[in-house]
Order: C-alpha cells, then sequence, then structure tokens
C-alpha cells in the first residue's frame, strides 16, 4: 500500500529525493520488542512507509508535534496551523530541502524552520491521508515504526515483511470498503426509489419517460437549448437529504458548459427550459452518477439528485 499525502506534504516530498539520515530520538512509549498482533504488525508497517517518504525532511521535525498532528489528521479535525502557516513553513521546508541535495538559495540566505511547525504540518498531512485507516491504526506503534526508519535504527519487520504486510491489508481494506459501498449503494437505492415513486404524484412534478422529475419554478420566455449547445446556468445540486455537494451561488458565479459534456439527466432537462426560467430537477441515479457515486464521495452510489436551476443564457 502506498502512503498518499496531501496539500503541503506533497510538493514537500516531491521536491528531492534525499538519502536518509539520522535524526535524535524524543520521548515516547516504551518501545516493544515484538509485534504480537496483526494491528502492531499493520501500524508498525504503515509507519516504516511513511519513514521512507519522509527522509527528506527528518532534520526538521520535531517528533512529537509531528504525533499531535497525526491524531489531529486521523480524527479529520481542522489543521492545527493557519493556511498562511503552512505555505510559509512549506516554502521554507522545500528551500532546505534543495540546499541539503546541492541546490543552495539562490539569495544565500538558509531560512530557519520551527521544527515543531514542521512536526504539525506534515504529521497532520499523514493523519488525514490515513483517516479511513484510522480504527487500524496503534498510533505508539506507527510512532515507534517511523522513529526507526527516520533514525537508521534496525526494524522490527524486514523490507519484504513490511511489503507482504502491507499487500494483505490493503486488499482486506480494499474487500471492507466494497462491501460498505454497496451496502451503501442498495441503501440509496431504495431510498431513491421510494422517494420517487412518492414525488411522482406531487403537484406540478412532470416525470419523463426516462423517468427524470421536473417542476416548473419560473417559465422564461427564451429559446431552448438544443443538447449539442452550450449554456450559462446558475444551479444548486443537493442529495435527498439537503446536503449540498455542489453550487454556482456557493462560487459566486455562473457555470458554462455544453450540454452534451454532462449527466444525461442535466443533458436532458435543461434542453426542456426556456432561456429564462428556473426549474428543479429530481434525477434518478442511472441519469447522474449510478453505482459508482463521485470520486471525491460527495455524491454516494445510487443517490437521487435534486437540483434547482437557471438558465441564464445559451452561448
Amino acid at each position: 500500500m502506498k502512503v498518499y499525502l496531501r496539500g503541503a506534504a506533497v510538493l514537500l516530498l516531491s521536491a528531492v529525493a534525499c538519502a536518509g539520515v539520522v535524526l535524535a530520538q524524543q520521548s515516547a512509549a516504551p518501545a516493544k520488542t515484538t509485534l504480537a498482533s496483526e494491528r502492531d504488525r499493520v501500524s508498525y508497517a504503515i509507519g516504516l512507509d511513511v519513514s521512507n517518504s519522509l527522509k527528506a525532511i527528518a532534520p526538521d521535525l520535531d517528533y512529537a508535534a509531528f504525533e499531535r498532528g497525526l491524531r489531529n489528521g486521523l480524527e479529520g479535525k481542522d489543521a492545527l496551523l493557519s493556511a498562511s502557516e503552512i505555505q510559509q513553513v512549506g516554502r521554507d521546508l522545500v528551500t532546505r530541502i534543495r540546499a541539503r541535495a546541492g541546490q543552495p538559495p539562490q539569495d544565500g540566505k538558509m531560512p530557519e524552520v520551527a521544527k515543531d511547525k514542521v512536526g504539525l504540518m506534515v504529521g497532520g498531512d499523514v493523519g488525514r491521508s490515513l483517516a479511513q485507516l484510522k480504527d487500524e491504526i496503534d498510533v505508539p506503534t506507527f510512532m515507534q515504526a517511523l522513529r526507526t526508519g527516520l533514525g537508521g535504527g534496525t526494524p522490527l519487520l524486514a523490507e519484504a515483511e513490511m511489503r507482504s504486510v502491507l499487500e494483505g491489508f490493503a486488499s482486506r481494506v480494499r474487500g471492507r470498503l466494497e462491501a460498505e459501498r454497496k451496502a451503501q449503494g442498495e441503501k440509496h437505492r431504495a431510498e431513491g426509489e421510494a422517494f420517487l415513486a412518492r414525488n411522482k404524484g406531487v403537484k406540478g412534478v412532470v416525470t419523463t419517460a426516462s423517468g427524470l422529475q421536473y417542476m416548473v419554478l419560473r417559465q422564461g420566455n427564451g429559446p431552448r437549448p438544443k443538447t449539442t449547445d452550450r449554456v450559462r446556468v446558475n444551479y444548486r445540486g443537493t442529495l435527498l437529504d439537503g446536503k449540498v455537494f455542489d453550487s454556482s451561488y456557493d462560487r459566486g458565479q455562473p457555470a458554462e458548459f455544453p450540454l452534451d459534456r454532462v449527466i444525461a439527466g442535466w443533458t436532458e432537462g435543461v434542453a426542456l427550459m426556456p432561456v429564462g426560467s428556473k426549474y428543479r430537477f429530481w434525477i434518478p441515479a442511472r441519469l447522474a452518477y449510478g453505482e459508482a457515486g463521485t470520486p471525491d464521495g460527495s455524491v454516494p452510489p445510487n443517490a437521487v439528485l435534486v437540483f434547482d436551476v437557471e438558465l441564464m443564457s445559451i452561448l
């Protein structure tokens, strides 16, 4: 399993490949001498894998702050540094990494960084990347492996063992997530079908042959777009529970796109609207994102979508 880091850590870790360095040990929980459980083995293997990605920043890393940021990120809490602090620490840290790799700053000035801020930033990034696995990770064991990996010690797992543990764990996690996704999809399918059956009888709701449902909130008097046209719209998209997953209103500007490049429910629905209209659409999952949902998880599998759409112009 490859640990993927986000935000500033991506910039830092891709800045330069650097040889391992020895980092002075800071206070930690009593070290394990054996890995008695599968959870210990997984936690240790993930810690070693992460340490391989962090060697370049080891001289600038405070372990205690890293652990604090890690725990915070695992819980999905807000970052412990402000956005401006993250940007500044990230820039300075990249400069220091490059200097250690033989690329000194052009102005000859080596920026200083606060090791605790580096720890909070990177630990938080790692924690957020592992948040879905938080119940699988024993933090003290993870931290022991991280210290060993960054400090040049002898790990409790050899490289081949570490890879074997990670591959087996990744396979189990994929199976678990797939089962959860399938169960979620079945729940949303049943809820969506029941909702659409009820909504079909609501006064003012029109159901098309495809199953798309819509209501006219304001009827315009302009031309209707063809499915090959490009349009400008304002819209808000929600799930059946009212959760907003996309909104041009929230972004503060209308959206523009060709009608044949969006979900089928949009292509069909907006083509029904005269310019100047505002419609509400209830889009069955098969005309939206189907069994897969969206990659970022904002739309779950088999979700019925609700859109309020204003057609402003045909471009």
